[in-house]
C-alpha cells in the first residue's frame, strides 16, 4: 500500500531483456534505504526489488506489466516517481494507492497558470464511474484530487512542489501515464453494480 506522495525521482539507467519481460536497472537516491524483496512503486506501479547496487535498483517487469502500464515504453534516461510502501506506524497523506494501474491515459494538456500548472488527462471510457469532482486519483503514483471532469478527460491542478518533485517537470502533452482510481470509489461502484444485479433478479 502506498500513499501517491512521490520520496524521489528516479532515472532508467538500463533497459534489459529477459526470455519474457524485462529487467529495470534505476538510479535513485532512495536505492540505499531498500533491500532485495522490498515493494517499490515505479510510476505508480508496484514491483518487487531484486537487487540494490550502491543507488541503483533492480526490478524485474512482467509481460502483462509491460503491456497495461507505461513502463514498457520507458528508455534509459527517462525520469520514474519512487515511492516505498507505507508503514502501518506512519502519518497517512495523499490517499490510499495500491500499485495495482488500473489502465493508461494520455495527456491532453499541461499549461502553467501562474505558478501552478493544470493537467489533463484523457482516460478510457470504461474508468468514467471512478472517477468524480473532487475525488482522488494516481496519475504515474502522483496523488491528485480532480478538479474538473468533462467527457472522458478529467484534470488536476499541480503545485510547485510537485511540479519540482515528481516527474512531471519533463512530461508533454501526448504522454502516456499510469492511471489507478481510488479503492474507495472501486468498492461503491461493485456494490452498486451487485444491487442492480440482485433487483433484476427478484
Amino acid at each position: 500500500m502506498f500513499t501517491g506522495l512521490i520520496e524521489a525521482v528516479g532515472r532508467v539507467e538500463e533497459v534489459k531483456p529477459l526470455t519474457a519481460g524485462v529487467k529495470f536497472y534505476v538510479h535513485s537516491v532512495i536505492a540505499e534505504k531498500l533491500n532485495s524483496g522490498d515493494s517499490i512503486a515505479v510510476s505508480g506501479v508496484c514491483l518487487t526489488v531484486t537487487s540494490v547496487r550502491g543507488d541503483l535498483l533492480e526490478a524485474d517487469v512482467s509481460p502483462e506489466t509491460l503491456q497495461s502500464t507505461s513502463l514498457g515504453r520507458l528508455h534509459i534516461g527517462d525520469l520514474v516517481n519512487l515511492e516505498r510502501p507505507l508503514q502501518a506506524k506512519s502519518r497517512l497523506g495523499g490517499h490510499f494507492v495500491q500499485g495495482h494501474v488500473d489502465t493508461t491515459g494520455t495527456i491532453s494538456q499541461l499549461r502553467s497558470q501562474g505558478d501552478f500548472y493544470l493537467l489533463t488527462v484523457a482516460f478510457p471510457e470504461i474508468l468514467s464511474p471512478y472517477f468524480v469532482l473532487k475525488g482522488s486519483v494516481a496519475v504515474d503514483g502522483i496523488s491528485l484530487t480532480i478538479s474538473e471532469i468533462n467527457g472522458n478527460r478529467f484534470s488536476a491542478q499541480i503545485i510547485p512542489y510537485t511540479w519540482e518533485n515528481t516527474n512531471l517537470r519533463v512530461a508533454k502533452t501526448g504522454d502516456s501515464v499510469n492511471l489507478e482510481s481510488d479503492i474507495l470509489g472501486k468498492y461503491v461502484v461493485r456494490l452498486m453494480q451487485q444491487d442492480e444485479l440482485n433487483t433484476t433478479r427478484c
